[in-house]
């Protein structure tokens, strides 16, 4: 991988020098076999930067290491505790982390601090009585469902 990374910093020199010489971005992608708009980028961050170096990422660093919110992740899926109880368990590792990074770290691996809402339980009975309704109204005319009042709706007039 360092290899890698050292020629294509050398590429980049590269490109800088022959876009010093007065080439454009066509002969340049040419020469050197790469894409156009690759020439193009690497000519706009020299201009803007001088240098073609990679610069620091923008933002606040992270406070937890992938490591440690991995144990996290593996600490939920196993046992869902609350992150309060996450935090403590961390303190006892030496990572002082805030809780509601914590919520934020597992949030974004999809595990969100939700209960999901619970669907109606249809027991035998139910099953039973919606079979009986609907045998009932088998020969009924279209309409009849249009001007029913399901549990479900509220009776709202729009005139």
């Amino acid at each position: 991988m360092p290899r890698s990374k050292e020629i294509q910093k050398q590429i980049k020199k590269k490109v800088i020098e022959i876009y010093q010489s007065g080439k454009g971005y066509k002969a340049i992608s040419k020469a050197l076999g790469l894409l156009r708009t690759t020439v193009r980028a690497i000519i706009y961050k020299w201009r803007k930067h001088r240098t073609v170096e990679n610069l620091p990422r923008s933002g606040r660093p992270t406070r937890i290491t992938p490591r440690v919110q991995q144990q996290l992740i593996q600490e939920v899926t196993k046992d869902p505790i609350t992150s309060k109880e996450l935090q403590a368990s961390l303190a006892s590792v030496k990572e002082s982390v805030h809780d509601s990074t914590i919520r934020k770290r597992l949030g974004k691996n999809g595990l969100h601090g939700r209960v999901p809402r619970r669907k109606p339980l249809l027991s035998k009975k139910n099953i039973k009585a919606r079979l009986i309704f609907a045998r009932k109204h088998l020969d009924d005319p279209q309409d009849f469902g249009e001007n029913t009042l399901w549990s479900d709706e509220t009776k709202t007039f729009w005139k």
